[in-house]
């Protein structure tokens, strides 16, 4: 199973042939909640091999981390060239979402964001596609 992830406040994962998104929002993003992100993870592609795609922020570094990565070699980490995000299908997502759900939202505290982005995510995988490309390399010359 290849799955795009990021881990910056809401910690996501997309299922690049499905389009499926699963993820846990936390206040917080430092490498103790990525852990938390990875574990949620695991529990919830139990059978799989997983490949994770991520950019290189440092708490997806931490020996705490690597740790856990080598103790559970079933989850294989790639991680995208710096400055280059759009290559990580999540951040499109981000997008979306950013503009369908959150933009022009008004939210009074932080549960109440919360509960709007489960809510999208809700919405988001009964529709869920697998995201295709539509620019080649030729495009990007």
């Amino acid at each position: 199973m290849l799955i795009k992830c990021s881990s910056s406040g809401s910690a996501l994962v997309l299922e690049v042939d499905t389009g499926k998104v699963t993820g846990i929002c936390q206040d917080r993003h430092r490498h103790q909640e990525f852990l938390r992100f990875l574990k949620h993870v695991a529990r919830a592609y139990p059978d799989q091999e997983l490949h994770l795609v991520m950019d290189n922020y440092a708490a997806h570094k931490r020996i705490e981390i690597r740790q856990w990565l080598a103790d559970n070699p079933r989850t294989l980490v790639h991680f995208t060239p710096t400055s280059a995000s759009w290559l990580n299908l999540v951040e499109v997502w981000f997008g979306i979402i950013e503009r369908q759900a959150i933009h022009r939202g008004t939210f009074g505290n932080v549960g109440e964001l919360t509960r709007s982005i489960r809510t999208f995510i809700t919405g988001w995988d009964k529709r869920a596609h697998p995201f295709v490309w539509t620019k080649t390399s030729e495009d990007y010359g």
